[in-house]
């Protein structure tokens, strides 16, 4: 029987054990305002460091309403959202620039990774579901026969799109589970810089650093496995970064832990590679979509796609708890 889904990222902010950041203006210390809440059912967070508390206030209600905006666009849960529509007709008029945008930046990292991150994969993700849902499930996972129909619907290359349109083949689906996060971090921290915010921790599924703390120091993010973990393994200090870890033990189809969450979109496997994938970028839609497609690839695989790009700093733990750290280097 599969298990419910939790939190498919396994990252945790690591906070200091003085406490939250405090915002020092004219010798008064200012709390952090702290936000918490979901994007597209992941626990969220925003740590928000403001000289005046009813500005914080106010902000803090837009980023609500703008999480509440886009999961109308982007969630797989909602039935009104626009995913779910483009998923039951196929085709969708008039879509949202958000949905446009994500696509574009879909495609991108789909070339880049040579498929291995592909958000048609959905229907292959639908079919391990029902499989471990039913009742006496085989425990080996779906026959070969209906991995390989499931497999036939995936391609992202089969999906046409416009700011006028959508359109996709019969019987695929689309998942932005991997992507999705990412960009509505980004489009959160947007909306704060616009407004004029120098330090805050964005956490909307992934996190990105608007500057430092307010004391010059950066922020800290622990990695973990799962986020049940009691303590991280390992902590990354950032500034103006953003940071998107997957791991396979977020999620198992099985109560054996054979068949994570993670699917490869090419052969239909769920294979495991490493306990833990992170990746360190500039923006978190580029981290939370790699962290993705890294976790399908081998680490030959990734620091080839490492060195077309300058952002990137990955963080990689193998099954058998070996460690590699490298950056890009375009």
């Amino acid at each position: 029987m599969a298990r419910p889904v939790s939190r498919r990222r396994a990252i945790a902010i690591f906070a200091a054990a003085a406490g939250l950041p405090l915002l020092r203006t004219a010798g008064a210390a200012v709390p952090a305002k702290i936000w918490t809440g979901q994007a597209l059912g992941a626990p969220a967070t925003l740590i928000l460091n403001h000289e005046d508390p009813a500005e914080a206030a106010r902000l803090v209600e837009l980023v609500a309403a703008e999480v509440s905006r886009l999961e109308t666009v982007f969630s797989l849960s909602r039935s009104d959202s626009a995913l779910a529509e483009l998923n039951r007709t196929g085709a969708l008029a008039a879509p949202s620039p958000d949905l446009v945008s994500l696509l574009e930046r879909s495609r991108a990292f789909w070339e880049q990774t040579s498929g291995a991150f592909d958000p048609t994969v959905q229907p292959l993700w639908s079919l391990f579901y029902r499989h471990f849902s039913a009742p006496n499930a085989d425990p080996s996972g779906p026959a070969r026969p209906e991995v390989c129909r499931a497999l036939e619907q995936i391609g992202f290359d089969r999906i046409v799109f416009n700011r006028d349109r959508v359109v996709m083949r019969p019987h695929m689906a689309l998942t932005l589970n991997g992507i999705a996060q990412g960009y509505i971090t980004d489009r959160i921290v947007d909306l704060l810089r616009n407004a004029g915010v120098t330090s805050s921790l964005v956490d909307m599924g992934e996190d990105r650093a608007i500057g430092s703390k307010p004391d010059g120091t950066p922020w800290r993010i622990g990695l973990a496995d799962s986020q049940f973990d009691d303590r991280p393994d390992r902590i990354l200090d950032i500034v103006d970064k953003a940071v998107a870890t997957s791991s396979a033990a977020g999620f198992h189809f099985d109560a054996g832990g054979r068949f994570g969450h993670i699917l490869d979109p090419r052969d239909g496997t769920a294979p495991a590679i490493y306990r833990r994938v992170s990746v360190v970028a500039d923006d978190a839609t580029t981290a939370d979509a790699l962290s993705t497609a890294f976790s399908l690839m081998e680490e030959a695989g990734i620091r080839s796609v490492a060195r077309t790009r300058k952002d990137l700093l990955v963080d990689l733990v193998g099954l058998d708890g070996s460690h590699a750290r490298f950056e890009g280097s375009a």
